[in-house]
């Protein structure tokens, strides 16, 4: 079973940028495909983006795609995962949450919340106007 500690989140204005960070432990990051996620109260979990453990294949919300300029990345050396969001917007105010998976997922698999079967606690992220 691996462990996921989200970081990163705060508050931030509309137009800034934050990087949350999601440690893994208890296993390595390979192979592992990740993911992140969202959820506002009263809302289904949304996903934002992936990246598969097979080549680095990634994949965007469209909600996303485009204005998060630099986007999710994992470093395996520190068992860490990444997602720069820049640009943000009130409406991306929401409790963000990192998920791992033990195997490849393609484009359309990653986008699939009930697929991971590892989850953070989260982060939240307030993005004031």
């Amino acid at each position: 079973q691996v462990q996921l500690a989200e970081s990163g989140g705060g508050v931030v204005q509309a137009g800034g940028s934050l990087r949350l960070a999601c440690v893994a432990s208890g296993r390595t990051l390979s192979p592992m495909s990740m993911a992140w996620f969202r959820q506002t109260p009263g809302k289904e979990r949304e996903f934002v983006a992936g990246v598969s453990w097979l080549r680095g294949a990634t994949s965007y919300a469209d909600s996303v795609k485009g204005r998060f300029t630099t986007t999710i990345s994992r470093d395996d050396d520190k068992n860490t995962l990444y997602l720069q969001m820049t640009s943000l917007k009130p409406e991306d105010t929401a409790l963000y949450y990192c998920a791992a998976y033990v195997g490849a997922t393609t484009a359309q698999s990653m986008r699939v919340g009930r697929l991971y079967g590892n989850w953070g606690q989260g982060t939240q992220v307030t993005v004031s106007s």
